[in-house]
C-alpha cells in the first residue's frame, strides 16, 4: 500500500475505525478459552457532549483495553449512557420554555414524551464522538440506565431492599434545590464562601422592658423561630432565663430554653430556633419537643406563614425585611460576614434545608464489606492515598436519600391506598394482588396512587457493573458468570462517594465479592493557569476541534503525557502538537525503511550488525519495564519510555547507523531485521495511538481482510545482553562528545578528524564511531596533542585534535570570556566561603557543596588559562 508523503490523521482515521467495525474487532463474547479482561465504562449524561475530563478518561480506558486484547485476554468494553435526572429534566424544561411550555401546564406523561424526544434527539451523541477518539467499546452492549433491562433491574433492587428492611420512607431534614424543586444528597452540595450580612436583630421581652438581641445571617427565617436558646452557664444571657420573647414582626411569643449547644462566645450568645430552616435546629426542636414551621415553597418564595411577604422571592423577601425592621427600629447593628454557603452542583442554587417526607436506605450494614474490600486491597485504589478519604466517609456514612421530586427518572414502585398506607412491588398489578391481601375493603386497581417521586441517578448507576450484563434480573447467566468481577474501573475521585463505594457495596450485597478489583483514579485537566476546565470560564478547548487539528493519536497522547493517576493533568495545547509530531515522526521513519531497496549480493556492515544486536538487546531490556509500568497503572511513565525508545533510539541512534548511503541498497539481513523492529515498536505503541499503527502495521507486510494489529500479541521479552546496552551506552557517549567538540569549534560534518584515546577503550564498536562522527582513525596515545579538545567518558579521555582546523583570533577570544565568567563566579563563591557566620550556621553539605564549587571553578580555570596561553603562543 504507497503511503503518502506527508500524515494527514483524517485520511487514516474514519477508515481504520470502520474496519475495525466492519470486522467486528471489539466484540467480546464469553469463551472457555482466555481470560476475560472487563471494564464498564463511567456512562456519561445520555445527552452530553464531550470535554475534556471525557476525553482523558477514555483514552485511560481505551489503552488498558487494546493492552489487554494484545495481551491475549478477551477484553470487554462495556459502554452505555446516563439518564442524569436533574440535568436532562432541567434541559427538557428549558427546551419547552422556549416554546412558552410550562412544566406545570403538562400532565407528568406528557413531560416524559418531551424528555424521551429530547433523549432521542440528542442521545449518543457523545458515544458517536467517542468512536472519533478511538474507543474500542462492544458497541452491541451499549446500555442505558433508562432502558428495560436496567429499568426493571432498579426497580426489583428497590423492592428487594425494601423488603429486607433496608429502605424507609420518614421525615427527615434535607438539602433542597430551590431551582431544580428536588432533593439532593450531601455529595451534591458545593460550600463556597460568599460575603453576606450578620443582622444583630431585637426580640422584645413579653411583659417586660428590654430585649434581647439574636444575629442571624437569614432574617427570612424569623417566621418559622419557635423558640430561642441560651448557654445555661453564660453570664451575659442568664436574665432571659424563664422569659418568653416576641418574635419581631410576627408578633408571636416563643418561650427561652436552655442547652449547651449554643455557642456563647458567638454573636450575643442568644440562638433563634428555626427546625424547619437548619439541621442544627431541627435537632434541638426534636429535643424540646417545638413547633416545626416552614416558611418556603419548593421554588424558594415566602409561603401563607410569611404575611406580606408570601410570594417573594427568599433573596428578595431579605433585602425588604432589613429595610422593614431597620424602619421598626429592631435593627440594632449590621456586620459584613463572611461564611459557606451550600450551593446545588447541578444547578448553581443556594441550597434550602429542609424537612422533608423522603425515601432513604439504610447504609451501614451494606457498608461494612465494601469498607473492608478497600481496606484490605481486595479492591485496590490507584494512587492508593484515596483510601484514607475513602475510609473517613464510609465509617461516618449517613443514610442515602434515595427519592427525587423530579419527573424524568425511574419512577418509585410503592402504591398508596385509599385509607391510607402503601405497598412496595415491581408493577402496579403485583401491587394491587399485594393490597387486596393487607386491606379489608372493596378495593379496585384504579384506587392505587404510585408514588411521584423518581430514584436518585445514582440509584441506577450503582447498579452499572451488574446490570450492563443483566446480573439482577438473570444472576446465573452466562455474561454475568464469566465478565464478572470487572478488572478495572477509570473514574474521577470526585464521584468516589456518589458511584465508587455505592458500586462496591452493590457488588457485596448482590454477588458477594467486590465488582472490580481496581479503581484508577484520573486527575481534573486544568488550564496552563491551574484553572478547572469549565464552559463558564471559556477556558476549555473543543475536543473534536483539536482532534480535527492535531489527530486523534496527537491528542491522546498529549493528553497521557502528563497525566499521572489521581494528580491533576496541566493541559497545554503544545502537547498535542507534541503528539502530532511524534505522528509524522512515526510515519517518516516508517516511509525512509520502506523507501530502502534490498539488495541480496549486499554484505551486512559491520556498523550495521552491531547496531542490530544493540537494538534488540535494548528492546529486551525496556519490554519488561513498559509491563512494570502498566501493572503499576504508570501509563504516562509507560507512554514516555515507549516514545524515547522511538524517537532517541530507534530513530536518533539505530537508523543514522544502518541507512544505506543515498540511493544505495541496504543488505537483507539489516532490512529484516528493521522492519522486525518496527513491527514490535508499532505494537507497543499501539495502545496509546491505535489509528497510525494500525495504519503502518497494514503498510508492513501484505495481510489478510479482518486482520489487524489490535489482535496481535504484545512483543516478549527474550534474554538481555545488558553487557551489550551499558558499553553502548558509552560509544553514545563518545559520539555525542565528538559532535559537541564539531559545535563548539564549528567544524563542518564533512571535515574529517581524527580521534585520540587516553585510557581504556573497547574498539569492537569502532566502525560505528566512524561511521557516525565522520572519523578517519582512533589511535591509542599516552598523551593528548597541544591545541587539541578532549572530554572524558568514564574515565577515559578522549582527545580531538583542533590544531589545523580553529579560527585563531575567535578561539583566543572565546577562552578569555569563559576565564572572565569563572573569575567572577569563583569570586562569589570565595566571598561567601570568607564569611565567617555562613561557615559556621550554615548545613555541613551546603558548605561542602561551596567548597566542591571552588575546587571545580579553580580547576576549570588552570585548564582555560593553559589553553589560552597555547593559543596566543601558536
Amino acid at each position: 500500500m504507497e503511503l503518502t508523503s506527508k500524515y494527514n490523521p483524517a485520511d487514516v482515521e474514519t477508515k481504520n475505525y470502520q474496519y475495525w467495525l466492519k470486522h467486528k474487532l471489539f466484540r467480546s463474547v464469553p469463551d472457555d478459552c482466555r481470560e476475560p479482561y472487563t471494564i464498564v465504562i463511567p456512562p456519561p449524561n445520555v445527552t452530553g457532549i464531550l470535554h475534556m475530563g471525557h476525553m482523558l478518561n477514555n483514552t485511560i480506558q481505551d489503552v488498558l483495553v487494546r493492552k489487554a486484547r494484545m495481551s491475549g485476554k478477551n477484553a470487554c468494553w462495556v459502554p452505555g449512557t446516563d439518564h442524569a435526572s436533574i440535568a436532562t429534566e432541567a434541559k427538557v424544561i428549558a427546551k419547552l420554555a422556549q416554546q412558552g411550555i410550562r412544566k406545570q401546564d403538562l400532565s407528568r406523561e406528557q413531560f416524559i414524551q418531551h424528555a424521551w424526544d429530547w433523549t432521542n434527539e440528542h442521545g449518543g451523541i457523545i458515544l458517536e464522538q467517542l468512536k472519533k477518539l478511538g474507543a474500542s467499546c462492544d458497541w452491541d452492549r451499549t446500555c442505558f440506565t433508562m432502558d428495560e433491562i436496567r429499568t426493571q433491574s432498579v426497580i426489583r433492587v428497590f423492592c428487594d431492599l425494601y423488603r429486607q428492611g433496608k429502605i424507609y420512607k420518614d421525615v427527615r431534614m434535607v438539602n433542597w434545590d430551590p431551582k431544580a424543586l428536588t432533593a439532593v444528597s450531601d455529595e451534591e452540595v458545593i460550600y463556597k464562601e460568599i460575603q453576606g450580612k450578620l443582622y444583630y436583630i431585637k426580640y422584645k421581652i413579653e411583659g417586660k422592658d428590654g430585649y434581647a438581641v439574636i444575629a442571624t445571617t437569614r432574617p427570612e427565617t424569623i417566621f418559622g423561630d419557635v423558640a430561642v436558646c441560651i448557654h445555661p452557664n453564660d453570664e451575659k444571657t442568664k436574665s432571659f432565663k424563664g422569659k418568653k420573647l416576641i418574635v419581631p414582626l410576627v408578633n408571636r411569643v416563643i418561650p427561652v430554653i436552655e442547652d449547651d449547644y449554643v455557642d456563647a462566645e458567638f454573636g450575643t450568645g442568644c440562638l433563634k430556633v428555626t427546625p424547619a430552616h437548619d439541621v442544627n435546629d431541627y435537632r434541638l426542636g426534636a429535643k424540646y419537643n417545638l413547633e416545626t414551621i416552614d416558611v418556603l415553597n419548593d421554588d424558594g418564595t415566602l409561603n401563607n406563614h410569611c404575611l406580606n411577604y408570601v410570594g417573594m422571592d427568599r433573596f428578595a423577601a431579605r433585602t425588604q425585611m432589613e429595610k422593614d425592621l431597620a424602619h421598626a427600629g429592631l435593627i440594632e447593628k449590621i456586620e459584613p460576614y463572611t461564611h459557606k454557603v451550600g450551593f446545588s452542583e447541578r444547578t448553581d442554587a443556594a441550597i434550602e434545608p429542609r424537612l422533608s417526607m423522603q425515601w432513604f436506605l439504610n447504609m451501614q450494614e451494606l457498608a461494612k464489606p465494601a469498607l473492608d474490600a478497600v481496606m484490605n486491597d481486595t479492591v485496590k485504589f490507584c494512587p492508593a492515598k484515596f483510601k484514607n478519604i475513602y475510609r473517613h466517609w464510609m465509617e461516618n456514612i449517613k443514610d442515602w436519600n434515595i427519592s427525587r421530586q423530579l419527573w424524568w427518572g425511574h419512577r418509585i414502585p410503592a402504591y398508596y391506598l385509599p385509607r391510607g398506607g402503601f405497598v412496595v412491588a415491581e408493577t402496579k398489578d403485583e401491587a394491587y394482588q399485594e393490597a387486596l391481601r393487607t386491606v379489608d375493603y372493596p378495593l379496585t386497581i384504579d384506587d392505587l396512587r404510585q408514588d411521584e417521586d423518581v430514584f436518585d441517578t445514582w440509584f441506577s448507576s450503582w447498579l452499572w457493573p451488574l446490570s450492563v450484563f443483566d446480573g439482577i434480573l438473570h444472576p446465573d447467566n452466562a455474561d454475568i458468570s464469566y465478565y464478572y468481577p470487572t478488572q478495572d474501573l477509570v473514574t474521577a475521585p470526585e464521584i468516589i462517594f456518589f458511584w465508587v463505594a455505592r458500586m462496591i457495596m452493590a457488588g457485596y450485597q448482590y454477588r458477594q465479592e467486590a465488582c472490580f478489583r481496581n479503581v484508577y483514579f484520573t486527575g481534573i485537566v486544568r488550564d496552563k493557569l491551574g484553572r478547572k476546565m469549565s464552559k463558564s470560564l471559556g477556558n476549555s478547548p473543543d475536543p473534536i476541534a483539536l482532534m480535527d487539528k492535531y489527530g486523534a493519536d496527537g491528542v491522546r497522547m498529549g493528553m497521557l503525557l502528563t497525566s499521572p493517576a489521581g494528580n491533576d493533568l496541566p493541559f497545554d495545547e503544545s502537547l498535542c502538537e507534541q503528539g502530532r509530531n511524534f505522528s509524522n515522526k512515526i510515519w517518516n521513519a516508517f516511509r525512509l525503511v520502506k523507501g530502502w531497496q534490498t539488495d541480496n549480493t549486499v554484505l551486512q556492515p559491520e556498523a550495521s550488525r552491531i547496531a542490530v544486536q544493540w537494538f534488540e538487546a535494548l528492546l529486551n531490556q525496556t519490554l519488561p519495564e513498559i509491563e512494570d509500568l502498566f501493572e503499576k497503572y504508570r501509563l504516562s511513565e509507560a507512554l514516555m519510555m515507549i516514545y524515547k525508545l522511538f524517537w532517541d533510539e530507534f530513530s536518533s541512534w539505530y537508523l543514522e547507523i544502518i541507512k544505506p548511503a543515498y540511493m544505495q541498497p541496504v543488505d537483507p539481513t539489516t532490512c529484516s531485521a528493521t522492519l522486525h523492529f518496527f513491527d514490535s515498536l508499532l505494537k507497543l505503541l499501539h495502545p496509546f495511538m491505535p489509528f497510525i499503527t494500525e495504519e503502518l502495521w497494514q503498510s508492513l507486510d501484505k495481510r489478510e481482510d479482518g486482520e489487524s494489529i489490535m489482535l496481535q500479541m504484545t512483543p516478549q521479552p527474550k534474554q538481555t545482553d545488558t553487557q551489550l546496552t551499558s558499553d553502548f551506552a558509552k560509544v553514545k557517549e563518545i559520539i555525542t562528545g565528538v559532535r559537541s567538540v564539531r559545535l563548539q569549534k564549528n567544524i563542518p560534518t564533512k571535515t574529517p578528524l581524527h580521534l585520540q584515546v587516553v585510557g581504556q577503550h573497547n574498539n569492537a564498536f569502532d566502525t560505528v564511531i566512524v561511521r557516525l562522527c565522520n572519523i578517519e582513525q582512533i589511535n591509542p596515545v599516552k598523551e593528548k596533542e597541544d591545541q587539541s579538545v578532549s572530554f572524558l567518558v568514564g574515565t577515559t579521555e578522549y582527545v580531538v585534535p583542533v590544531n589545523d582546523l580553529l579560527n585563531r583570533e575567535e578561539e583566543i577570544t572565546k577562552t578569555e570570556t569563559e576565564i572572565n565568567y569563572y573569575e567572577g563566579f569563583l569570586s562569589t563563591v570565595l566571598k561567601k566561603l570568607s564569611n565567617e557566620k555562613f561557615v559556621a550556621n550554615a548545613k555541613p553539605e551546603v558548605v561542602d557543596m561551596e567548597r566542591k564549587k571552588q575546587l571545580d571553578a579553580e580547576t576549570k580555570l588552570k585548564a582555560l588559562r593553559d589553553n589560552l596561553t597555547k593559543l596566543k603562543n601558536k
